[in-house]
């Protein structure tokens, strides 16, 4: 007897394969369009360079010229891309001309440069190197480093960093050479997201990033308590008991002059030895940081490097995440020679930024109350600037400029624009921001409680509504907060990495298919590797659409401009990248999406794996009426051994072939991988498959292996019949 089986669209997870009969439990690289399950599309590279670090930036614009461009902000480097090509735009934050500066050893790829000063350059920091003139006793030539970026492997000292040649030296080793120019790049931060807590919650005798640091103002000895004058010490702690590092000497202290004097200092503490220290060594403040051994009291989080991408007009807004923002003029002559130079007037420590509209003010949310002193950088404050002036931030009686402190949070998680608001999500809350003009400009209101942003890029918004991923759950907000129902949910937040990967999870908007991305970490991983979507076109109060997968992409944006979804892939394998030697960060892939039926990158083609699996279904058999009531009743729900002589497949569209397997087992513990029949290889030309199928329940995969394969599902129809074992 032939019976058609169908199913529900959308994968459900949250039940037993056995209780989800008529419905999908898994999937991978597959969307449900109009109800019926399909391939996704393929993804080409873009460009055939591997761009240096993690892609934590994306963001597409046209210029007055009509020319496209995309903002890609990775860990590491800023990029503009633009007709295949990929121009570095990374402002730079120090210029050092230096001369006899370079030394290497024979038989080494290290080669160290020698500064006159504290350099302020960390290791995996990036360095452009030009203007070389000469080395000598060394096979390097001017060609091994002249317009060369190369990534810090090592700072031995504050005046002192090491690089990595790709070869090694094979001559005596040099001591002399040339003069050179170090520019230094703006630092953004690691690649992942790393958690701290205990003993290990700081690094011993190293540096958290962002910690402040200056310079000794005069040598001492190994034991002196006063005179210990700092060079700048606006940023650094002056109540309670704070503490810092010269060299390798942690010293306490409790207050500071006016004059930058230390006052109340103990020296030689945590275990480390008083020693002498000359003027210009680097003091770094070590309050925060923990030392071996030593318990603490609460949890650290260290961010991965990220950026907040905008457009205000022509010019590219640019934000390093906690630090300072940064303008590059797409209109400007030669514009992709030019680098992305410091906002004038503007914060100089934000956690994220956006441009109104249609006012066009530019907001910066958890950022300073002192404009130019990062100390003051309130992680609930919102500040923004004069409306049509990106310079002008201080608020007066003839300006719209102005501020604005969030109450319910604990810090800023992201904001996004939307229709007629913007949203702004803390760690626990949700308002909106919506223009009003004067005298307010803005008006703010908290609008759902309980629903906190899990991470910078974890939002959307279409159609007048916001989609976001939460530390508890998915949401939605289109003038009144709803909860998502997730039917993949456990699947998800049992195996996320929300402790110290909650920063990494990022959001995608597909408006071509209707379906909201997310991308996130496992628990076992620092980076991305799984994602989760919402079809938010054919999804009801009764059957939200969901489905899984293993995509990862670090950044994601819309079609908008450029036609079809671009998106980054992040890999942490050391590899080399097009413009960095030495780099140890890994790499990011920018691809273009829902273009043909396979994987392109680095100039090969490979297949795009897509599955998917249905629950279990058995077989009801119907009795003949009864003697004495006349009704027909049916017995058993999986009492009998189910027999599949044959099906016959329909695909709705289908490019070369596709694998059937049939899963078979006979009690719900049962497992399905020692007793599947198949795969059956199926083409748009078979009209049926034979088989000898025996279960109490079976289900059914549909998936493809190879490339320039695709298919959209049908209505597929088995020949069942009860049946014995044999």
């Amino acid at each position: 007897m032939l019976q058609k089986i169908g199913f529900q669209p959308g994968i459900n997870k949250q039940i037993s394969d056995t209780t989800a009969e008529g419905q999908w439990v898994d999937c991978d690289n597959v969307r449900f369009r109009y109800g019926t399950p399909e391939k996704i599309g393929g993804w080409k590279q873009l460009g055939d360079d591997k761009l240096t670090g993690a892609g934590r930036g994306l963001h597409h614009f046209v210029n007055s010229l009509a020319r496209k461009y995309a903002i890609i902000g990775t860990n590491r480097i800023l990029y503009a891309f633009s007709g295949g090509v990929y121009y570095d735009i990374h402002p730079i934050k120090t210029t050092t001309t230096l001369t006899s500066a370079f030394s290497t050893t024979n038989g080494s790829a290290e080669v160290t440069i020698t500064f006159g000063s504290d350099h302020g350059i960390s290791a995996q920091d990036i360095i452009l190197l030009d203007s070389f003139s000469s080395i000598t006793n060394s096979d390097f030539v001017a060609a091994d480093f002249n317009d060369k970026k190369f990534m810090v492997t090592t700072v031995p000292t504050s005046s002192t960093i090491t690089i990595t040649m790709p070869s090694n030296e094979s001559g005596s080793g040099a001591t002399t050479s040339g003069g050179v120019r170090v520019q230094h790049y703006y630092p953004v931060g690691p690649a992942v997201q790393a958690k701290g807590f205990g003993w290990s919650l700081g690094s011993w005798g190293g540096e958290v990033s962002g910690e402040p640091a200056t310079t000794l103002q005069n040598g001492i000895n190994d034991s002196v308590t006063t005179g210990i004058i700092l060079v700048d010490s606006s940023q650094f702690p002056t109540t309670g008991t704070n503490f810092l590092i010269i060299d390798s000497e942690e010293i306490s202290y409790t207050g500071i002059a006016t004059t930058g004097e230390l006052t109340g200092v103990t020296r030689g503490v945590a275990g480390t030895t008083a020693a002498a220290h000359s003027g210009g060594a680097t003091i770094t403040s070590s309050t925060n940081f923990v030392a071996w051994g030593e318990a603490a009291s609460g949890d650290l989080v260290l961010e991965p490097g990220m950026w907040s991408l905008d457009n205000f007009g022509d010019k590219a807004i640019c934000l390093i995440h906690d630090s300072a923002v940064f303008e590059w003029n797409s209109a400007a002559t030669d514009a992709t020679s030019n680098r992305a130079t410091i906002i004038s007037g503007a914060p100089t420590a934000s956690r994220h930024m956006l441009v109104s509209t249609p006012d066009r003010h530019l907001v910066f949310f958890g950022t300073e109350t002192t404009i130019g002193t990062p100390t003051t950088q309130d992680d609930m404050f919102v500040r923004f600037s004069d409306q049509e002036d990106i310079n002008t931030y201080v608020p007066t009686a003839t300006n719209t400029a102005g501020t604005q402190r969030l109450a319910d949070g604990s810090q800023i998680r992201g904001a996004i624009r939307g229709r007629d608001a913007i949203y702004v999500w803390t760690d626990t809350a949700l308002f909106t921001q919506r223009f009003v003009g004067q005298p307010f400009t803005f008006a703010f209101a908290q609008v759902g409680t309980n629903c906190g942003l899990v991470g910078q890029n974890a939002c959307v918004e279409v159609d007048g509504s916001a989609y976001w991923m939460s530390e508890n759950g998915f949401f939605r907000y289109a003038g009144k907060l709803e909860s998502l129902p997730c039917l993949v949910e456990d699947h998800v937040y049992d195996d996320i990495n929300l402790e110290s990967g909650n920063q990494m999870v990022s959001a995608g908007l597909n408006n071509l298919f209707g379906e909201v991305m997310w991308f996130y970490p496992t628990s076992s991983s620092s980076v991305v590797n799984r994602m989760v979507a919402y079809n938010y076109f054919d999804s009801s109060p009764q059957r939200p659409i969901w489905t899984n997968g293993t995509l990862a992409r670090t950044m994601w944006e819309d079609s908008a401009v450029f036609g079809s979804p671009h998106a980054l892939e992040y890999s942490a394998a050391v590899d080399t990248s097009f413009d960095v030697v030495g780099n140890t960060e890994g790499s990011s892939i920018y691809y273009q999406h829902e273009t043909g039926t396979d994987q392109v990158k680095g100039g090969a083609t490979t297949a795009i794996v897509a599955s998917i699996e249905s629950g279990d279904f058995d077989i009801s058999q119907r009795t003949q009426r009864g003697q004495t009531t006349g009704i027909a009743d049916i017995r058993g729900d999986g009492e009998f051994i189910m027999k599949i002589r044959r099906f016959i497949p329909d695909f709705i569209s289908q490019t070369g072939n596709t694998q059937v397997t049939l899963q078979l087992r006979n009690f719900p513990n049962d497992s399905q991988s020692g007793s599947a029949l198949g795969p059956f290889t199926v083409s748009s030309s078979t009209q049926k498959v034979d088989t000898r199928a025996r279960a109490r329940a079976i289900a059914l995969k549909i998936a493809n292996t190879t490339t320039n394969q695709s298919w959209k599902l049908g209505t597929f129809r088995l020949d069942i019949q009860p049946d014995g074992r044999r």
